[in-house]
């Protein structure tokens, strides 16, 4: 019954037209139907977008260091709880970033009690008449809470303009405003971190493909996606616009080439790790940030 159960699965994906793509300045089509990665992806995948390394982290070091900065993370969230301190980070790039897993390998050994993830779906039709931030503010951290955003405010810097969700009024409206609000989030004395994980354009079309023919991820993957991997350069536009004008000096954009996921893990908990004056801070084990990896701002990318 299983094998019959993934056949239908299986066949029963709706069919997607290929995509015709200009990748550095190669015109290329990309047939997500087709099970077999194309050979132009297998092969330049990881050092696409200027990806500084060629192969990926080492799993046995990747698994020693994770579990080492995820014992600092424990011991950071008890910091939180007994101060009464409140950290909200928030987690935006393209689609299949890797947000979600970062988010999880950061908060898989913390008390779920007080640290949570908010993903919220598309607004409904109440809150659209609402103020734009006002569905997010109900979600911030109260005292001794950890909360990451898997996207946030941040949809209307990127995904809604490109896709035609909201006016250019109202892009214009949300650049000029965001420094503001942010600066009132940090004067309340909130930690404040937002990460940009930038991936280059062939390891997303990976990520998609792999999560299109995937038994177990599939559910991860819409047409939308492949909506969005057509406007690679309209996204580009959009995320550079955002950056500039939304990085300031209370509120900055720390940057994580995210191509290879465990690189990007470790440098994300490093970042927060490091910028925490929290009781038993390690620093010896927290280790030095890899300068190839995570860097601060718009010209980083």
């Amino acid at each position: 019954m299983g094998k019959d159960s993934k056949k239908k699965s299986t066949s029963s994906k709706q069919t997607i037209a290929p995509l015709k793509l200009k990748i550095d300045g190669k015109k290329r089509t990309f047939d997500i139907n087709n099970p077999k990665l194309p050979e132009w992806i297998d092969n330049s995948d990881l050092t696409s977008g200027g990806f500084p390394y060629t192969v990926k982290m080492p799993s046995d070091e990747y698994a020693e260091t994770l579990e080492t900065l995820q014992i600092e993370l424990v011991k950071m969230q008890h910091w939180l709880q007994e101060t009464g301190g409140r950290l909200m980070s928030v987690f935006e790039g393209r689609d299949a970033a890797g947000k979600g897993g970062t988010i999880f390998n950061l908060r898989q050994y913390m008390n779920p009690r007080s640290a949570r993830n908010v993903a919220l779906p598309k607004p409904s039709e109440t809150e659209r008449t609402q103020w734009y931030f006002q569905r997010y503010v109900s979600h911030f951290p109260s005292a001794g809470e950890f909360v990451t955003f898997d996207r946030s405010w941040y949809n209307r810097g990127g995904v809604e303009p490109v896709m035609g969700f909201c006016t250019p009024e109202q892009h214009e409206s949300f650049l000029e405003e965001t420094p503001g609000f942010e600066r009132m989030i940090v004067a309340d004395g909130i930690y404040f971190f937002k990460f940009w994980l930038d991936i280059g354009q062939t390891m997303q079309l990976k990520r998609f493909h792999d999560r299109r023919h995937s038994p177990l991820k599939n559910w991860k993957f819409s047409p939308i996606d492949i909506a969005g991997a057509e406007k690679w350069d309209e996204y580009t536009k959009a995320r550079d616009s955002m950056l500039v004008r939304t990085h300031t000096a209370h509120a900055p954009w720390t940057i994580i080439r995210a191509n290879d996921k465990r690189r990007a893990r470790i440098a994300v908990i490093r970042r927060i790790l490091l910028s925490l004056p929290y009781t038993g801070r390690d620093l010896a084990v927290i280790g030095n940030e890899d300068s190839l990896i995570v860097g601060s701002g718009p010209d980083f990318i």
